[in-house]
Parts: structure tokens; C-alpha cells; sequence
């Protein structure tokens, strides 16, 4: 068998069980231990995999986060349905949260004219509504994040923490059994805090968001009150979200 075949065969079964050892690579390609370890060596060269001691594992496969500009170039017809979903559901009167996702940018994108209150760390929320008469805007003011265009730190929170609203809709990077995750801590900690302020729970995640899970978590799924997401997930999740009492929405 040639290296680049038992590269193949290595590679399957780290997709399967996630680890492998030496010795198993011994035992099931009839080769020498010396073998089998310049075989793990060259899957580290190609990033493939994380040697460990004596054997080797998949790295970590954190999802991209593009800069913002970047995003939007690539929200999908599923973000804008969950976003009408989601904007259906805002009432005349509300007060509201919107944080900084492109998801849920989408949501402000489909909110009808009704007059409504929102308060929002993402200028590119704020730019939006303001074309909508009927909406009053609270942007919360603090440290610039340029790359993404959201607020955060001390005084977000701090200005936060004097509001009390109805519903906040939160946007994720991963949504799993482990909990709501996101690549930046700054953007988690004012996420936390959103969550914290708000009646209700409202969480946008698209399908390729569940299942995943990013750097920093910012919320346990017993804190979120509905997800809305474009298909069903697997009867696994679905049935650790009735654990958690999460409602499911469902785009059409």
C-alpha cells in the first residue's frame, strides 16, 4: 500500500473515532511503527492532524468568521427567512434587543413600520433602522469593534443594565448541547447581557450554526426561550432542547 492510500484509510478513521494510535495504525495497515509515525508526520505537515503522544487527533475545526463587510456578501436566502420569521413576531410597542449578527441584521432588515423601541451594540443595525420612522434607537455606546462594527466593553454593558425589554434576538457562530458560543469574548460578554435583560430569548442560528461550537460561551440553552432556524435539526437536539424547555421554530 502506498502513503498517500494509507494517508486515505488514516484519515477515515480519525473522521470516525477522532483519535488514532500508533499502534492501531500498526495493527490495521501491516506496517511498522516507524512507518506509521512518518505517516503522522506527514498528515501534520498537510495540517490534517495533531500529533499527540503516541498517536494523533483531528484538530479543532473552528468555523471562519469573516470581517462583517464579508458576511453580508454571504447571507443566504435561509438568514433572510429566518430574519421575516423572526421579525414577524415583534409587536407594535415592543422593546427590543438586536445584537451585532448578520442573521439578525436580516430581522431589522424585515421589520415592518410600527413603532417600536431597540436598543443595539451594531452600528450596522442602527444605520439600517434609521430609515424605518416609526422605530426609536438606542445605540449603545463604547468601544468600536472596526472589523465587525459592533460596540462593546464596560459602558455597553454598564447601559445595558439600566433597560428592561421585552424580547432580544441573538445571533451565534455555534449552538449546541454545550451551550450558545461565538468567536470573540468582547462580543459574548455583551450577548450575556442582552440575555440577561430580556423577557424573552429569541435566538436566529441558520442549520450550519447547530452542532457547532466556537471559542467563548457566552449562554447555557436553559436561558434561551425560542431558536428559529431554517431546517429541522436532528431528533437529538430536538430532544435536548424539550430537556431544556427551548421552543423550535422553523422556517416555511
Amino acid at each position: 500500500m502506498y502513503q498517500e492510500e494509507r494517508l486515505i484509510q488514516i484519515m477515515r478513521y480519525l473522521e470516525e473515532h477522532h483519535r488514532i494510535s500508533v499502534d492501531e495504525i500498526c495493527d490495521q495497515l501491516a506496517v511498522s511503527r516507524d512507518t506509521a509515525r512518518r505517516d503522522l508526520v506527514k498528515l501534520e505537515e498537510q495540517k490534517a492532524i495533531v500529533r499527540t503522544r503516541g498517536g494523533a487527533i483531528l484538530p479543532s475545526r473552528h468555523q471562519e468568521v469573516l470581517d462583517y463587510s464579508r458576511r453580508l456578501q454571504t447571507v443566504s436566502d435561509e438568514k433572510k427567512q429566518i430574519g421575516e420569521l423572526a421579525a414577524s413576531l415583534i409587536q407594535q410597542g415592543d422593546t427590543i434587543i438586536l445584537d451585532a449578527s448578520t442573521t439578525v441584521q436580516a430581522c431589522a432588515n424585515a421589520m415592518s413600520q410600527r413603532s417600536v423601541n431597540v436598543m443595539t451594540n451594531s452600528i450596522h443595525q442602527a444605520e439600517i433602522l434609521s430609515s424605518k420612522p416609526e422605530v426609536d434607537i438606542q445605540l449603545l455606546g463604547g468601544l468600536l469593534q472596526k472589523e465587525h462594527g459592533f460596540l462593546y466593553g464596560t459602558s455597553v454593558i454598564e447601559r445595558l443594565r439600566q433597560f428592561h425589554v421585552k424580547k432580544a434576538f441573538i445571533g451565534v457562530v455555534g449552538l449546541s448541547e454545550h451551550g450558545l458560543t461565538i468567536a470573540h469574548e468582547e462580543d459574548g460578554m455583551v450577548k450575556r447581557n442582552m440575555i440577561q435583560q430580556a423577557e424573552q430569548v429569541i435566538v436566529l442560528a441558520d442549520h450550519t450554526k447547530i452542532g457547532e461550537t466556537e471559542l467563548f460561551r457566552f449562554a447555557e440553552l436553559k436561558d434561551v426561550d425560542l431558536i428559529i432556524t431554517d431546517q429541522v435539526p436532528s431528533e437529538e437536539f430536538q430532544t435536548v432542547l424539550k430537556r431544556e424547555q427551548v421552543e423550535l421554530m422553523v422556517t416555511p
